[in-house]
């Protein structure tokens, strides 16, 4: 059995935070405080005892909050900052895309900065002139691969890191979510390139915080929470773990009684659930179902239920397939009788998350609260 070509065992990474008290003073109490003890510093872990492998063709979505160690720890295993404990074992070349313009040099040429990034990330010059033609072609800055990088805009610096990592045949490429700063169009360029690559063998980690790029580029997942390791699994059970634990809650369960259960002396809400109608996780084309169990205490009355979103009122129902746009959003009830006294009204009782299916990033959605999905038809008349 072939060994692994990634282990990572018990890494973790230090860093000291300095705190001072007091972030504007005078220059009285500036001289003051040169008297006074240092300013205390505290010890963060944004890593702490993470171990996992990875084996060569894996693809594998590292999920997590904002803080959670995401880019920690691919910049650990891009050797770009070593481990405060732990090592890395890599049997393999390493490619990695984690920053704008990383391992570039603004005042070389775009072609120059192609040879040296591509000589960083192990690769032969050899190796690097057959694959020099396609680079430039993906990255489309064939007009300006001689003009020094730094007349670039970000957007072509992005093209260009991103073909030299893609291209180039390291056996493990590490993919950060900076896809999000580039254009649609060049985002599913990108996107269908990690997903060539990935078939074609090659190990790939991929950070993002789009479950919908993650769920379909992966096979794998594994979810950071303050620096540890919470779950590991296939990409749809860890998508759904995050979601049910981390990211949103989609189903509301009061497991009391019903004398304890949200509400007052008219109406008491036992559960509340957002579900997909299509498919495991909550897409723009899957379709939501919602589910809500409650008690009533008044009898014989026209009761009426309103289920409110954040940014929208009174939807109601199965919402259909292509309706609802990519974003996060929170449900209000409102129980009322006649259509006119309010009985009971509950605030966020659950949040839920519609992921983005045709873009590379949700801060790259298209503009409006709904999406449908329409077709057209053209008639012309002489």
């Amino acid at each position: 059995m072939s060994k692994p070509i990634l282990e990572i065992q018990h890494i973790g990474k230090k860093y000291r935070i300095q705190q001072s008290r007091q972030p504007y003073i005078s220059l009285r109490d500036s001289i003051g405080q040169w008297f006074k003890p240092k300013s205390q510093s505290q010890d963060f872990w944004a890593l702490n005892d993470v171990s996992f492998t990875v084996n060569a063709g894996d693809t594998i979505g590292i999920i997590g909050k904002n803080g959670a160690g995401k880019s920690t720890l691919l910049k650990i295993l891009s050797r770009i900052t070593p481990p405060t404990t732990g090592k890395v074992i890599s049997r393999g070349r390493i490619a990695s895309l984690l920053e704008v313009g990383t391992g570039f040099h603004p005042e070389l040429s775009g072609r120059e900065n192609v040879f040296m990034n591509g000589s960083i990330l192990g690769m032969r010059r050899g190796e690097i002139k057959t694959h020099f033609d396609a680079i430039v072609d993906f990255a489309g800055v064939a007009q300006f691969i001689d003009t020094p990088l730094k007349h670039y805009s970000s957007g072509m610096q992005l093209r260009l890191a991103f073909a030299v990592a893609a291209f180039l045949q390291n056996e493990i490429l590490i993919i950060d979510e900076v896809l999000a700063v580039g254009d649609a169009e060049f985002q599913k360029k990108c996107l269908g390139k990690m997903d060539e690559v990935s078939k074609s063998g090659r190990t790939v980690l991929f950070v993002s915080h789009n479950m919908a790029s993650v769920k379909s580029l992966c096979k794998k997942g594994l979810v950071l929470v303050n620096g540890k390791i919470e779950f590991q699994g296939t990409q749809t059970n860890s998508i759904i773990f995050y979601q049910n634990n981390y990211n949103t809650a989609n189903v509301f369960n009061h497991n009391g009684t019903i004398e304890t259960a949200p509400g007052n002396s008219n109406i008491r809400v036992l559960s509340f659930k957002v579900l997909p109608k299509n498919d495991d996780v909550i897409q723009i084309s899957s379709g939501i179902l919602f589910e809500l169990v409650f008690f009533n205490y008044k009898k014989n009355i026209n009761l009426d239920v309103t289920f409110e979103l954040s940014n929208s009122d009174e939807i109601t129902g199965i919402f259909p397939e292509n309706l609802l746009n990519a974003g996060i959003y929170k449900f209000k009830l409102i129980f009322g009788e006649n259509q006119r006294d309010v009985l009971y009204i509950h605030n966020d009782v659950i949040q839920f998350e519609v992921l983005n299916e045709t873009l590379g990033s949700n801060s790259n959605i298209l503009p409006g609260i709904i999406r449908p999905q329409l077709i057209y038809t053209s008639n012309f008349i002489d």
